[in-house]
């Protein structure tokens, strides 16, 4: 067998090579993100804990895209815990971004010591509904990012376009498959795992697990409100263009849990 080459004069070299390897894709979906080593080393360089752990819920927040590095094994969980912890004097500072850190290792002892809990529901749904009531598969306008829903359109063309998405847009996405499109969290996981350059069975599935309270006590939701809170400025919000969104939580509630308004 012929060995690959591992050396390249530069970037576009690389995606040439893997390009023709994988004749199938399309270059638009190159990812903007670099691996290896030394970007893993820069990342961690410029992680700011304490920053992290004031600003990570805004989408223009100080997070570390060291997922990536993280999941493919570049930086371990320690790494990056040591280091946040020598940024400062007062642990407490760093908490938040110790806590995240230690979630990805509690996915990961949960899918270790429990496989089967990664692609079937862990619960019953906490919705009024059955899982016989999700469609099983993903619609071709979310696929395509062509919902009419601003905001979410502008999540799935970066989760397209870049193969990474901070955390509360991967948690506003899922919410909108399981809750507003009534698609099963497994289709969902799938279509993360398709484009994510960070995705791993185990955070991935069950986050979106959490997000459709088959591994929660409750449905996550969100409304046009939070999403305005926490969104940064380039973000469609308005009105207009994100209807679906724009009401309070209790509004949202009845219109997408009808059974547990009927049941109360």
């Amino acid at each position: 067998m012929k060995e690959l080459p591992r050396d390249f004069d530069s970037r576009e070299q690389l995606v040439e090579q893997v390009a023709g390897l994988s004749p199938w894709l399309d270059r638009r979906d190159v990812s903007p993100m670099i691996g290896g080593a030394a970007p893993a080393a820069e990342r961690l360089r410029v992680m700011d804990p304490v920053a992290y752990g004031r600003t990570r819920n805004f989408l223009d927040g100080a997070v570390t895209c060291l997922s990536p590095y993280i999941r493919h094994g570049i930086l371990t969980l320690d790494e990056v815990r040591n280091e946040a912890l020598a940024r400062s004097e007062q642990p407490a500072r760093v908490e938040k971004l110790v806590q995240e850190l230690a979630w990805r290792d509690y996915w990961q002892r949960v899918y270790a010591r429990h496989p089967e809990r990664i692609w079937n529901d862990v619960e019953p749904y906490k919705t009024g509904f059955s899982a016989a009531d999700y469609a099983t598969g993903l619609p071709a306008d979310i696929a395509a990012g062509e919902t009419g829903v601003g905001a979410i359109d502008q999540f799935i063309a970066t989760l397209l376009r870049t193969g990474y998405l901070h955390n509360h847009c991967r948690m506003y996405l899922a919410a909108y498959v399981v809750h507003w499109r009534r698609i099963r969290w497994q289709a969902g996981a799938r279509w993360f795992l398709h484009h994510l350059v960070d995705g791993d069975p185990a955070s991935n599935n069950l986050s979106w697990q959490w997000v459709a309270s088959t591994f929660a006590n409750r449905p996550y939701i969100f409304n046009l409100d939070n999403l305005r809170k926490y969104a940064s400025a380039d973000i469609n919000t308005s009105a207009r263009d994100n209807a679906v969104l724009d009401a309070s939580y209790e509004e949202l509630s009845a219109r997408l849990f009808p059974r547990l308004e009927v049941a109360a």
